[in-house]
């Protein structure tokens, strides 16, 4: 389906989260809600993964839009499928990240409580990927006060595609909403379904 958008939240988030709403408020505003998906992800990778296959064949071949750890998720997909993707502070190779993290999580938006294990590291790692080549695929935007990534490691690992690379932010990526132009557009959302608007309201 043409201009439809995936967006893929990141660890221990939800849809829940600023910029999944900020999303879905435009969607509705241009009256394409059921063209995006925003699912919320089980935290195991497996299951994970499992539920945005299901969410890809319903939209046959929609934008990702991955954060955080939904990047990671994202590029596995776009790798898998041949699909286009927009990845906001991405993170590369989390499975290295988490040795430190092993034991009990909370999900920040629904509180729930659950144990990050070897298992899910696993099956992290096994999602890896090699750093696509198609820049025509891809954008990856970066703000380089992310507190949570280093953005050189994305910086590097994406460094064939097309970079947007904002001094100062942080991970949660300031102004997302006033980018939101650039990601419809990406979508292949025509411009005159959005051109009106103002993104600063959302």
């Amino acid at each position: 389906m043409s201009g439809s958008i995936l967006y893929i939240h990141g660890f221990n988030s939800s849809p829940l989260s600023t910029k999944a709403r900020q999303l879905e408020a435009v969607m509705q505003q241009i009256g394409l809600a059921e063209q995006l998906r925003l699912p919320a992800l089980h935290h195991h990778p497996r299951n994970a993964i499992t539920q945005l296959e299901a969410a890809i064949a319903e939209l046959g071949a929609p934008l990702l839009v991955g954060s955080s750890l939904g990047g990671y998720y994202a590029t596995h997909l776009a790798e898998r499928h041949g699909l286009k993707a927009l990845l906001i502070n991405p993170a590369v190779n989390p499975h290295t990240l988490f040795d430190g993290y092993l034991g009990t999580q909370h999900n920040h938006h629904t509180g729930e409580a659950w144990e990050l294990t070897h298992d899910h590291v696993q099956a992290l790692a096994a999602l890896e990927v090699p750093p696509p080549a198609d820049a025509s695929r891809y954008q990856v935007w970066l703000q380089t006060g992310d507190e949570t990534l280093d953005y050189r490691h994305a910086e590097r690992y994406y460094r064939a595609c097309a970079l947007r690379i904002q001094a100062g932010g942080d991970h949660s990526f300031q102004g997302f909403a006033e980018r939101l132009p650039a990601l419809l557009a990406f979508a292949g959302i025509e411009r005159a379904q959005y051109a009106a608007l103002d993104f600063s309201v959302f």
